[in-house]
C-alpha cells in the first residue's frame, strides 16, 4: 500500500471479497536533501495506515532501504556509466517488489501478493500471461514484463479490468480519503537538485568533458559529461546550427555526444539483451508489436532469436529515438510475450 487510491481500492475491494489481507508500504532508499523516498514519505505512511484502520486491515512498514539501493539504484548509475537510458521501475518490479517482498510474504504464509497495477492475468491452461489492463492510459504491463511464471501465479491485479475513473470512483463511493489524490511521478529517490547533480555524486567516471560532434565526426562544441544529454533531445546542447539537431547517440568509447537532424531519430533495427519471456518463449522468429517506452505506440515488428537472451527487433515503420537501456516490450493483441534491454539501435 501506497497512500495512493490505487493500491487502497484494491485492498478494499480484496476485503470485500472475503480475503484475509494485510497492507505493506516498503521503506525505500532515498537521498539525505530529500529526507524520504517519494513512494513512503510520513504523510504516504500516515495515509497508508488510515486506509488500513478504515477497512480493517493490518499496516506494516518494511524496512527495504539497502535491498533497494542494492537492486535498483545501483543499476541505475551504473546503465549512466555506460551511457545508457534506464527505467528503474522495471527493476524495481522484478527485483524488490515481486522478487524480494512477494518472496518474504510465501516465507510469511501469504498466498497472494496484490498490487494496483493496471494489467490483467489470463490462465491458459497451465500457463499465466500478462494482458494489457482494460484502461490502455493507465496499463502497466509495460512495466511488469520482467516476472516469472512463480511470481504470476502468485500475483492479484484487482484493477486491471478498470479505468482510472471508476477506481477513483469506487475509492469515493467507499469514503476512502485518497479518493482524489494526485498520480504520483518522476523518480522517487532524487535528491531535490536533479539528475545529473545525482549521478555526480554517486557515479563514477562520469562529467567527463568532452566533444559534441555531428554524423560525420565534425566538431560542433564540447559537453561537459554524457550523463546530461539523452537521445532525441533538442534543447540544452550548448550548440547554435542552421538547422534543427538532435542527439542521436552517446558515444561512450570516445566520450562523444553525436547529434543529426530529423531524419537520424528514426531506426528499423533493435539488438536487444537479456530478453525475457515470463511465459512462453518463442521457438523461432515471430510476429509483434512493440513498444520502447511506457507511453510509446505500438510498432508491428518481427523478432528474431541471435543467441541465448539476445534477439534483433526489425520494425516495419521508424521508431523515434530509441535508447540503448531503454526496455522494448512486445505484444500480440493485448498479450504481453516478453521484453529486453535496448543494446544497439540502427
Amino acid at each position: 500500500m501506497s497512500g495512493g487510491v490505487d493500491s487502497s481500492l484494491a485492498a478494499a475491494l480484496l476485503k470485500e471479497q472475503g480475503h484475509e489481507v494485510t497492507g505493506i508500504m516498503l521503506r525505500l532508499w532515498a537521498e539525505e536533501s530529500c529526507q524520504n523516498n517519494r513512494c513512503c514519505t510520513p504523510q504516504a505512511v500516515e495515509e497508508a495506515q488510515l486506509i488500513a484502520d478504515q477497512i480493517g486491515i493490518p499496516f506494516y512498514v518494511f524496512d527495504y532501504k539497502q535491498a533497494f539501493f542494492e537492486a535498483v539504484v545501483q543499476p541505475f548509475v551504473q546503465s549512466y556509466e555506460q551511457a545508457q537510458t534506464p527505467n528503474p521501475c522495471i527493476l524495481c518490479n522484478e527485483r524488490v517488489r515481486f522478487g524480494q517482498l512477494l518472496a518474504e510474504a510465501r516465507d510469511l504464509g501469504a498466498e497472494f501478493l496484490a498490487t494496483g497495477h493496471y494489467v490483467r492475468l489470463v490462465q491458459e491452461q497451465e500457463t499465466w500471461w500478462i494482458h494489457q489492463g482494460a484502461d490502455r492510459e493507465k496499463d502497466q504491463s509495460y512495466m511488469l514484463y520482467r516476472l516469472t511464471q512463480e511470481q504470476l501465479r502468485h500475483c492479484l491485479f484487482p484493477l486491471g479490468g478498470m479505468n482510472k475513473q471508476t477506481t477513483r470512483a469506487l475509492a469515493a463511493e467507499r469514503g476512502l480519503a485518497v479518493s482524489s489524490k494526485p498520480d504520483s511521478q518522476d523518480l522517487c529517490f532524487l535528491g531535490d537538485d536533479g539528475l545529473p547533480a545525482f549521478l555526480h555524486r554517486h557515479g563514477h567516471n562520469l562529467s567527463k568533458p568532452g566533444e559534441i560532434v555531428d554524423l560525420q565526426g565534425n566538431l560542433l562544441g564540447r559537453h561537459q559529461g554524457l550523463e546530461g544529454f539523452t537521445v532525441g533531445q533538442r534543447k540544452g546542447i550548448g550548440i547554435s546550427h542552421p538547422v534543427p539537431l538532435y542527439v542521436v547517440a552517446l558515444d561512450q568509447a570516445q566520450n562523444r555526444l553525436v547529434l543529426g537532424e530529423q531524419p537520424a531519430r528514426q531506426k528499423t533495427k533493435l539488438l536487444l539483451e537479456q530478453v525475457h519471456f515470463p511465459s512462453l518463449k518463442p521457438q523461432g522468429e515471430i510476429e509483434v508489436q512493440l513498444k520502447v517506452r511506457y507511453t510509446a505506440p505500438m510498432i508491428q515488428a518481427q523478432l528474431h532469436p541471435l543467441g541465448p537472451g539476445q534477439w534483433v527487433a526489425m520494425l516495419e515503420q521508424p521508431c523515434q529515438d530509441p535508447a540503448p537501456g531503454q526496455s522494448a516490450v512486445f505484444y500480440q493483441g493485448e498479450r504481453l510475450w516478453g521484453g529486453g534491454f535496448i543494446s544497439q539501435t540502427s
